[in-house]
């Protein structure tokens, strides 16, 4: 699979796929328009560690419903990024299976490399 999860209004996520240079064949999914759905989001579960590495922890709902507050479990990550795209860290890059979660300097470096050799 080669996928991106990402937000068109976002200024970040939209630079990020400027700067990638990503292949033709790759899908985009605006996860505004377009929300992750249960399968997608156990696929994504599947090459990384936990529900948490794909949850965001700067969306302001995180903070607006107290969250920090609340001890969490994994199935509490996976349904609240099912339940607002805001929770998902974005972008998500999915390439072959191999997977990149974030803006990072140090991810979007690794996403290059990987994508482009």
């Amino acid at each position: 699979m080669k996928k991106i999860y990402y937000l068109s209004t976002c200024n970040t996520c939209t630079k990020i796929i400027s700067e990638l240079n990503l292949p033709k064949d790759f899908q985009f999914q605006d996860i505004k328009t377009e929300p992750i759905t249960k399968a997608q989001i156990e696929e994504m579960r599947v090459l990384t560690d936990s529900y948490e590495s794909l949850f965001s922890k700067r969306a302001r709902l995180y903070n607006e419903l107290n969250l920090k507050n609340k001890s969490l479990t994994e199935e509490d990550y996976k349904n609240y990024t099912l339940e607002h795209y805001t929770f998902l860290k974005r972008p998500v890059i999915v390439y072959e299976n191999k997977i990149f979660i974030g803006n990072s300097k140090k991810v979007i470096e690794s996403a290059k490399k990987t994508i482009h050799g």
